[in-house]
């Protein structure tokens, strides 16, 4: 079964009045050792947790490493989905999530029962999903994507062939504009992207005329048309490494900025504000719920586990495979 943290303080684990001048960084490593664990991070985590994991990535890259890894245990350092979708893809290891609490706007904003709805108005159609999803939605899915393959996912689909997309509404019309496709959009958005402030993003623009403007396509429209790039966290990222390029305005969550910076620390990254006038970047409220202590608790006592129902894990199964088959016949 889940556990919650609030589970685990009850049941007397959480002895974690933990010495503050306990090395978190080593016993983690140690723990892992032990354990056969692999820790998988999100370009979203904060930057001690990347230092420690052994893949940094976006999702797709993420699931890829979930799918081939020969650990025994999964130390997944993201978000629910992206567990979840660890767990489908390597059904026979243990996977731990620091915290469970650590959500997704964008995976809450599919209700399974009313997405089931939707989908029945449309009975010819293929559902394309985006991997921030549930696994339930997942079983609802022919074919699951990420914002790095979602073109090639869409183009591999024959063009008289009708399309439901979820739960993206951003990326959806981004991926219909680029396309030419007509999908009929689930009316989702994730609380990150949906925030940035184009007004301030272009007072930013007009303090350092020489910055390139980032944005990922989950970004609401008038954001994308000022952007002189758009793409996924890893695209983002690879755009950063041009030699013509010396300072960015980054409009997705700021997590990967460390990473920038680790890359091409010469360079300067700005990290897109939101409509909130009090806030210089734009962070995952839930993305930011885990820190070194709670992966140690979880390595430590290997809990909270993730665990789906055996239905679910074979009939999501099919979508994520199918999403991998095509990533990997477009060397991605």
């Amino acid at each position: 079964m889940d556990y919650k943290i609030e589970d685990l303080k009850e049941k007397g684990y959480l002895d974690i009045n933990i010495d503050n001048t306990k090395d978190l960084v080593s016993e983690i490593k140690k723990l892992k050792e032990e354990k056969n664990a692999v820790i998988l991070a999100h370009y979203y985590q904060t930057g001690d947790i990347q230092d420690i994991a052994d893949y940094v990535g976006d999702s797709l890259k993420l699931a890829q490493e979930a799918a081939k890894t020969n650990a025994d245990m999964i130390m997944f350092a993201g978000v629910h989905f992206m567990a979840e979708t660890a767990k489908i893809l390597s059904p026979d290891k243990k996977v731990l999530l620091p915290d469970l609490e650590a959500g997704c706007s964008l995976a809450d904003s599919a209700p399974y029962k009313d997405f089931k709805k939707f989908k029945e108005q449309y009975p010819n159609h293929i559902v394309v999903s985006y991997v921030n999803t549930t696994a339930e939605i997942k079983t609802l899915t022919d074919i699951v994507c990420t914002s790095t393959n979602a073109k090639y996912i869409i183009d591999s689909i024959p063009e008289d062939k009708g399309i439901i997309f979820a739960p993206d509404k951003n990326l959806g019309n981004y991926l219909n504009s680029i396309t030419g496709r007509n999908m009929i959009l689930w009316d989702g958005a994730c609380h990150v992207h949906k925030e940035f402030s184009l007004e301030r993003i272009l007072a930013l623009k007009k303090e350092n005329p020489d910055a390139m403007i980032l944005a990922h396509p989950e970004c609401e429209k008038p954001v994308l048309l000022i952007a002189d790039h758009i793409g996924s966290t890893s695209s983002l990222l690879n755009f950063t490494k041009d030699k013509k390029y010396n300072k960015f305005i980054v409009a997705t969550e700021s997590g990967i900025i460390h990473q920038m910076n680790k890359e091409n620390p010469h360079k300067t990254y700005i990290p897109a504000p939101p409509n909130d006038s009090t806030c210089a970047c734009n962070d995952c409220e839930f993305m930011k719920l885990n820190n070194l202590k709670k992966i140690y608790i979880a390595l430590k006592y290997e809990l909270p586990e993730v665990v789906l129902e055996q239905e679910i894990i074979e009939k999501a199964a099919g979508s994520i495979n199918r999403m991998l088959e095509i990533s990997a016949k477009n060397n991605l």
